[in-house]
């Protein structure tokens, strides 16, 4: 059976078709990373694979009148987002209107090929439309640099802020992110918190516990740009605003440059996450009740802290010591009245 294919003006344009078919399965073998799986007089079909998560299934669609009507494209992948790959097609559609007339297929497929391999972060562009959604502040924002594979996301609350580019490697997702905060005004332990539990966040996305659970299924790689950033963007909006759990007045100043130079008014975080001052902690922790340790006021969780140490029952002892040098100093007062 001959499949014929008319213009819209009545010529016949199967030998048109036929030529580029012929051409589509001699010249699409020869391009790097693409696989031509049809080619047959209603569609040509081609699979571009640059990584495990960077591949997709073009089809190109004949219209009746084709040339003079554009090919129609359909994208297929069981990685890529569905969202970007609709929106990948309708930019194709507009590539093949400007072919209008000539020949269309290999034109197409060369362009999804150099779109995925130029546009290198579209392997988590769902990510980083979760991402955009949480940046609600003004002067939040984010940028991609598709050509270096990096995102650089700028986080802010009231005077506060935290900058963070992130590289995604070719490989990604079995592979993490590598975040790196590059600018910032928050205090220094704060800092340091932020970066090492960012970067331990990725790490576990990729890669299985030390201490493997028999009765959990195998471990499969995750990916790890959104749950790393959900985390720093987290911090950045919850930490200016935190109150002291004690006292109950806030915690950082309100100038990230102003320094708290009164006493005991230090900032201390504790293993929970929740930010005290440091005189309000320490007669926290000196004063009884003892028994089990002390917990945070308000998620009820046990503080460890490097500077409070020692057991509950030292804990006591020495409270109970400093109560019988208090009497005995109240004695003598009153000895001396």
């Amino acid at each position: 059976m001959v499949f014929i294919v008319m213009s819209s003006d009545g010529e016949d344009c199967s030998a048109f078709l036929r030529a580029e078919l012929e051409q589509v399965k001699k010249e699409v073998p020869r391009i790097e990373n693409v696989k031509l799986i049809a080619a047959v007089p209603l569609l040509v079909r081609a699979e571009i694979k640059k990584t495990e998560h960077k591949q997709v299934a073009v089809t190109c669609m004949f219209q009746p009148a084709y040339p003079a009507e554009p090919l129609v494209t359909e994208l297929r992948s069981k990685t890529l987002a569905d969202r970007f790959l609709d929106g990948l097609a309708k930019v194709c559609d507009t590539e093949a209107r400007k072919l209008k007339g000539k020949p269309q297929v290999l034109h197409v497929i060369n362009f999804v090929k150099t779109f995925i391999e130029e546009n290198t972060l579209c392997v988590c562009s769902e990510e980083i439309s979760t991402i955009k959604r949480l940046l609600t502040g003004d002067k939040d924002e984010i940028k991609l640099k598709q050509k270096a594979s990096e995102l650089v996301v700028k986080v802010h609350q009231e005077q506060y802020f935290l900058h963070i580019k992130i590289s995604v490697p070719d490989n990604y997702p079995l592979v993490q992110i590598t975040p790196e905060l590059t600018e910032h005004n928050f205090p220094a332990f704060l800092y340091t918190h932020f970066k090492a539990q960012a970067a331990e966040i990725a790490r576990r996305c990729v890669q299985p516990p030390l201490k493997k659970n028999p009765n959990q299924s195998p471990f499969v790689p995750k990916p790890s740009l959104l749950p790393t950033c959900e985390y720093l963007i987290e911090c950045v909006k919850k930490y200016p605003l935190e109150k002291c759990q004690l006292c109950h007045e806030r915690a950082l100043p309100v100038d990230p440059l102003t320094e708290s130079t009164q006493r005991g008014r230090q900032i201390e975080k504790v293993y929970c996450g929740h930010l005290f001052h440091f005189m309000c902690l320490n007669k926290f922790m000196k004063t009884p009740p003892f028994a089990e340790g002390k917990q945070c006021p308000t998620c009820g969780k046990q503080i460890f802290h490097d500077k409070w140490k020692v057991s509950s029952e030292v804990m006591e002892t020495r409270w109970a010591h400093k109560q019988a040098r208090q009497r005995e100093l109240e004695e003598v007062a009153d000895f001396m009245e």
